[in-house]
This record gives structure tokens, sequence and C-alpha cells, in this order.
């Protein structure tokens, strides 16, 4: 049996970090976890090949040798999924689907012969059963949450690593908050489930002495202190440990804001080598945290929170919506502020958007608000929401927010209030010639060729003097930067531009009232 693992190709949004990429001679951010995983859950006498399409495109000789494709898909990937199916159909392959967009949506893809959906670890067994018999079903979906203990290694070589700029470990799946508009707990449940520590030190043995990995590693949890009992006194000692006799490889993760209540916690994880965290911030309006169910945000002065993390060496990245109910017109002025002093440089504002199987979706459903627009591109100026702002004053003031908070002199502005607070990293990744490389291709394009040259050379000269441990931390946030810019032109200003003129310095006179219920 000769089968093709496909993985689609992701649009350029702010995650896909493709315009970063390029700087440091790299195609994608990490290889398909969720892909590699399930590839060493198949039978071992099986050969497989493994295409992430962000990489390379499926070829005519991958679909001569194949005998079956398993494509695997998140919701953003879903129009690569479909090019990709219809591909295997005409080569006359079948197909096996799985991942978040099928689970999601597997009755739009008539095409695909079967569907092995929710964890893998409960359905791909059943799956591998009935078709060695020979009277596999279509579909093969599960209400139970699968024991992650059981969770082989990924079959990491597979991948062409070095197109790759980090790899990427599970700890744990769920999460315990509530938040109505998140498919994590629909998908995962609210009761997080763990690998053991022997687990996940295995997998980081495969990384670090066989694959010859020496630098950042991405905890992919949803929320990695789900588990915090036994993530602080099991995994975070083993990892502190492991990090000894290695000493230069960082990790980043994503966590909830309460982890600045754990001072312990946070200089465990600065030990452990964790430098960049992601937070779910969403919005500095209590009252609409309070709406969407984010008590774990609610009663704090969140910039305060986010500072003190910080200074204990675990960067903030952030993510904001705007589209909520109880969302005002003043709601883009107090995201701009909140961005701009909290020194959160990566902020990632979007759109808020329904996903299937939520709380916000069955309840919009129910009043009749739900569009027929697509949806869960990350970088949109569509919502398959009728949102109760009035939809051109709300799309305005978002392109507003994006357009001040990541415009050179604001973006730099708030580099610099993150590197005055920032506590230097205790573990540092090696000094690789992609990093050089993009050091130097820099220069060239900020240094020199583009608008912001003032701020990066005045940003790079400030380091230097006052925050040398930081210069590396300092580069990459410029090309960071450049990214995000980037596919805000592309994605969002040009898109909007294209659409209706677009008054850039304030929102626009509504055309209507500001809400409509």
């Amino acid at each position: 049996m000769n089968v093709l693992l496909i993985y689609p190709e992701c649009p350029d949004t702010f995650w896909s970090f493709k315009h970063f990429l390029k700087f440091i001679g790299q195609k994608a951010v990490s290889p398909p976890l969720g892909l590699l995983t399930v590839a060493a859950m198949l039978p071992s006498q099986w050969s497989k090949r493994l295409v992430d399409m962000n990489i390379r495109e499926v070829t005519e000789e991958d679909l001569a040798w194949a005998d079956y494709a398993l494509i695997s898909a998140m919701i953003v990937q879903r129009d690569s999924a479909k090019k990709v199916i219809a591909q295997c159909k005409e080569a006359g392959i079948k197909i096996v689907a799985g991942g978040p967009l099928f689970t999601i949506e597997y009755e739009q893809f008539e095409e695909v012969d079967y569907f092995v959906l929710n964890e893998a670890e409960v359905t791909l067994p059943s799956f591998l059963a009935d078709f060695e018999r020979g009277h596999a079903k279509r579909i093969y979906t599960t209400a139970e949450f699968a024991d992650i203990e059981t969770t082989p290694i990924p079959l990491w070589e597979l991948a062409d690593l070095k197109q790759y700029h980090l790899r990427s470990i599970q700890f744990s799946r769920g999460c315990p908050h509530d938040c109505d508009f998140c498919d994590v707990t629909a998908l995962f449940g609210h009761n997080p489930r763990h690998k053991n520590t022997e687990q996940i030190i295995a997998e980081l043995d495969s990384l670090y002495y066989d694959h010859k990995w020496r630098g950042y590693i991405f905890f992919v949890d949803d929320n990695l202190i789900g588990s915090k009992r036994y993530f602080k006194t099991e995994l975070l000692p083993a990892l502190i440990e492991w990090q000894k006799d290695k000493g230069n490889i960082p990790f980043n993760t994503q966590v909830s804001i309460n982890l600045a209540d754990d001072e312990q916690l946070m200089r465990m994880m600065h030990e452990a080598g964790f430098d960049t965290v992601f937070i779910g911030i969403e919005t500095p309006d209590d009252n609409v945290l309070a709406e969407c169910g984010k008590s774990q945000n609610r009663n704090r002065n969140l910039i305060e929170d986010v500072q003190r993390i910080q200074r204990f060496g675990l960067q903030v990245q952030g993510g904001f919506i705007i589209g909520f109910d109880g969302d005002t017109p003043s709601i883009f002025e107090q995201q701009i502020d909140f961005i701009q002093k909290s020194g959160i440089v990566t902020a990632m504002v979007g759109l808020l958007q329904a996903f299937p199987n939520t709380r916000l979706y069955e309840r919009l459903k129910m009043e009749n608000r739900l569009l027929d627009e697509k949806f869960g591109e990350l970088v949109e100026t569509t919502t398959n929401i009728d949102s109760i702002m009035n939809h051109e004053m709300m799309l305005n003031g978002y392109i507003k927010v994006l357009r001040h908070i990541y415009s050179p002199a604001n973006y730099y502005q708030r580099v610099k209030t993150l590197l005055k607070d920032l506590k230097s990293p205790k573990v540092k990744a090696p000094l690789e010639f992609r990093f050089i490389l993009g050091f130097l291709r820099s220069i060239y394009v900020l240094g020199f060729k583009e608008k912001e040259r003032m701020q990066y050379w005045k940003l790079l000269s400030w380091t230097l003097f006052h925050r040398p441990s930081l210069l590396l931390v300092a580069i990459v946030l410029t090309l960071h930067g450049y990214h995000f810019r980037t596919v805000c032109e592309q994605r969002i200003f040009r898109k909007k531009k294209s659409n209706m003129p677009l008054c850039e310095s304030d929102l626009p006179p509504s055309n209507g009232p500001a809400f409509k219920y």
C-alpha cells in the first residue's frame, strides 16, 4: 500500500509568517504535526510519502505512485483542500480525510471516499480494521475523547525538515475555560487531557538526538496551563532538567491570562526555556468579556498582567476580536490604546466569526443571524455574523485599528516598549546562518529600501546600547512587522479599497444607524 499524506496549503495570513520566512530562506513555520502523528499510527508495512503543499505541489509522479491519498486540514486550508481533492479524484485515487476542517464540514466534500473524523486515536483503528477486511464505512466519528498517553511520536523523517522554521510538540488537548466563540472545547472538551512526562521527553529526545534539531519548539496546546497542576509539578521540572545538558532549545506556546497570577509558574517556565506565550486578550471591555464568557479575563488590569508576564521573560503575543454584540464605536480606539500601552508587538486582530458547534454559533442560529459568508480565513474583511454594529462602520473601524498598530512608527514604538520590560531569555537558540542571512536581508529591505528605515536604525541602535542581550529579538520583530504590514496591504487594505472608498484617517459617516437592533 502506497499512501500519499497531503497537507493543503495555508493562505497568507498573520500566522503564516510567509514574508518573514523569505528573509531566512525557509518555506513554512512548522511541519504538519497532526498528519505526521497519524502517519505513525498507520501500518508499518505501508509505504508513506508526505506532501506539504506549503513546501511543494502535488506532482503527477506523486499521484502515479499513490494507492490512496490521506488528507488532513484545518478550516483555513479549505480552498486548497478542495483543489487537491479534485486533483486526486481526476487521477483516480481514493481519498481518506480527517482533521478539523472535515470534522466540521464533511458534508461539503462529496468527492471524499472515507472520513476519519474527531481524534484519530479513537476513530483510525476502527477504520483500519474495517479497511483490512474490505468493509470500510464512509464515515467514522465518535463523541469519545482520546487517551493521548497512547499517542505515538510523529514520523518526523517523512518531512523535509530543513524547510521549516521550528518544530511542534503537543502536551495536552482541551481547555477548562468556556469562551462562547471558541471551538476548541467543542472539538476537544473542557477537561484537558495530557501526555505523561516520559512521552514528552521521548519526543524532545527524538527531535534533539535523532533529527539534530537545535532551534525553537512550539507547544501547540491551545492552553498549556489547562492541566496546570501536572504541568507545574511534573512536566516543568522535567523540562528544566532536560535543558541542563542542552541549554539551547527555546520553547513557545499558548496560555491563558491567569498565568500572570502565579509567579512561581512564570519563573519555572522561564527557567525551562519558554520565552514567548500567545494569550487570547480579545477585548479590553469587561462587559464584552462577560458577554462572550471569557471569565478568566474579567476583573483584571489586563495591561499590568501582560507587563508582569513580560517582566518574567515571556514575550506576550495577543489575540484580539472586533465584532461582539456589545462593541460600540469606541471599541476601535480602546483596542488601539490597549495594544500600544501593553507593548504587545504581535497583536493578531480579527473580526468575530461564528464557528459551528460553538455556543455563539447556536445562539446566532436561533436568532437567524448567520450569514453564508465564508469564514475561518483568520485575515479577512468578511464575517459569517449579521453583526449588531453597522457592518460598514465595523469594517472601517477594524481597518483603522490595523493601519494604526502596524504603521511603522507605532509598531516600532511597541517593540521598544516590550524590550524595556522584557527579561532576557534563559535559553537562547544558537546563532544559525539563516538568522545571519535574515539580518543582512533586513538591512537591505528595512534599513534602506522601505519607508521605515529611520525607525529600523533607531530601534537597533537603542537596543544595542540599552538591551544588547535582546538584539536578536529586536531583529526578528522587525521582520515580523514587515510580514504583518504586507499581509494587511495585500489581504485587507487592497481588498477593501477595490470594493468601496475608505477614509483612512477616521471612521466614515455611516449610511445608516450604528446599530441594527
